[in-house]
């Protein structure tokens, strides 16, 4: 976790396994906007199973984009080799196209 004061920003990073960069199969989106910028969804579901839940991930990260005039979430994905960049602002009222390029390093979100 880093925090700014002078520049008024919080930054939160984990180096472990990451949101995989693909469109979820059910929700027809790429899994980090379903994650970070839609209530009631998660990537935690057993295919099986019908359940609404926050899920990992979930009501923090999306509660924070909701309090938050600006959310920016990075996502490398080391397995697809994939890097996901998605802004939102003004409270989660404007949600900016996620930009997706080439990535060679390890899973890391923030």
């Amino acid at each position: 976790v880093t925090i700014n004061e002078a520049e008024n920003w919080v930054s939160v990073e984990n180096d472990g396994a990451t949101l995989p960069v693909e469109i979820h199969k059910e929700h027809k989106m790429h899994v980090p906007e379903m994650v970070f910028g839609h209530l009631l969804t998660s990537d935690n579901y057993d295919d099986d199973e019908e359940k609404i839940t926050g899920g990992r991930n979930g009501y923090g990260a999306k509660l924070t984009n909701i309090f938050s005039k600006k959310f920016v979430i990075e996502c490398g994905d080391g397995k697809r080799k994939k890097k996901y960049l998605q802004t939102w602002e003004d409270n989660m009222g404007t949600k900016g196209k996620p930009s997706i390029t080439q990535y060679a390093g390890k899973d890391y979100t923030k």
